[in-house]
């Protein structure tokens, strides 16, 4: 039930696959617009045709075209990059904690550039300068006031960082080890807290383990986006099912409303008549540890869920899509986005663009 259950720890658990397993194609309801990524975590635009994508397993921060497709390499060696925004004709990257050891996940090679820092750079790549260090951050300050050691050893993860996004407010940054959304300013790199979700105690969550002096599952905030003057915040409630969570909040981080009942999000975004669009990369994948059971598709694991105004849900199926993004009228989504750590496909991720009827 702990706080510390990310992505890449969800999906070591939910989508080991025995060697030699064929990945089949995407869906063909919807259409790939960028092919030969290395598990794209997210997306942003930042034109009418080009995109932004942090590249997890290859750490590379890429810039697409979804006419062309071409995609074009901006930096490297930024290990466990988790997100990209940009702001001020400069890029920001958040580097994720990593999944703990126990999660099987491989472990990520080395880099000069440490778990959890915020990065920026010129539009070209060039200039990279660390700007924050989140776990630093969650040292000093431990905004949700849980115990963090246990005879001096760290109960879990201390800070996994998994979505950054530019706002007027400056950069918000969701993490899922901290357990909490916070806000760094893009010039001085000061950290400040902007959000911390309450323990989840309602539901199957009543009861629950959790660190020392903390009953109920973690809220675990994943994806966040801006739009009609609130900000939107997933939130995965640890693995259990419909503990997930969407907060709206005001420009302040105070709670205005909140979706329950989902599973594991891991990406939102909104639309202007506030639809809401919620991705969940492991939908679907098979209960428990060990190879799942034969003739089983990988592809067939993942959903999009679309909340409308009045409440309707409706779903459609897209193959691993851990962030998603509205542009211009279409629904773009990250998919395949973690063949490469679990799957040892490198360069099986894609971006495609959803077809709205395949909502059911």
């Amino acid at each position: 039930m702990r706080k510390r259950l990310t992505v890449a720890a969800l999906a070591a658990g939910c989508l080991a696959l025995p060697g030699g397993v064929a990945l089949a194609a995407t869906p063909s309801t919807d259409t790939t617009v960028v092919k030969g990524l290395d598990d794209p975590w997210h997306v942003q635009f930042t034109g009418r045709n080009t995109a932004l994508v942090a590249e997890n397993f290859s750490g590379e921060v890429s810039r697409v075209n979804i006419k062309t497709g071409a995609v074009r390499t901006l930096i490297s060696d930024l290990t466990g990059v988790a997100s990209v925004t940009e702001w001020d004709r400069h890029i920001y990257a958040v580097l994720g904690g990593g999944a703990p050891p126990e999660s099987g996940a491989p472990a990520p090679p080395p880099s000069k550039y440490a778990p959890t820092s915020v990065i920026r750079a010129n539009l070209d790549g060039s200039g990279v300068k660390v700007i924050a260090n989140l776990e630093k951050y969650e040292l000093k300050n431990n905004p949700d006031g849980q115990v963090q050691f246990v005879k001096g050893q760290p109960v879990d993860a201390l800070s996994n960082p998994f979505d950054i996004l530019a706002t007027r407010q400056g950069l918000l940054v969701t993490d899922g080890g901290a357990n909490d959304v916070l806000k760094v300013n893009p010039k001085t790199g000061k950290v400040s807290t902007f959000f911390v979700p309450p323990t989840i105690t309602t539901g199957a969550c009543a009861g629950a383990e959790n660190n020392p002096g903390t009953v109920g599952c973690d809220a675990v905030p994943t994806g966040i986006t801006v739009e009609n003057g609130s900000v939107y915040v997933s939130a995965l409630g640890s693995h259990v099912p419909g503990a997930g969570r969407v907060y709206e909040l005001s420009r302040d981080g105070e709670v205005q409303r909140v979706y329950g009942s989902l599973t594991e999000p891991t990406g939102v975004d909104v639309t202007t008549d506030s639809t809401l669009y919620i991705s969940h990369v492991t939908y679907g994948a098979p209960a428990g540890e060990g190879p799942p059971p034969p003739g089983f598709d990988p592809a067939t694991v993942g959903r999009i869920t679309k909340i409308a105004p009045n409440g309707a849900r409706t779903y459609a199926q897209v193959t691993m899509p851990i962030d998603l993004e509205l542009h211009r009228g279409d629904l773009y989504a990250t998919s395949w986005s973690v063949a490469g750590a679990f799957f040892g496909a490198k360069g099986r991720g894609e971006i495609v663009r959803v077809n709205p009827l395949t909502f059911k």
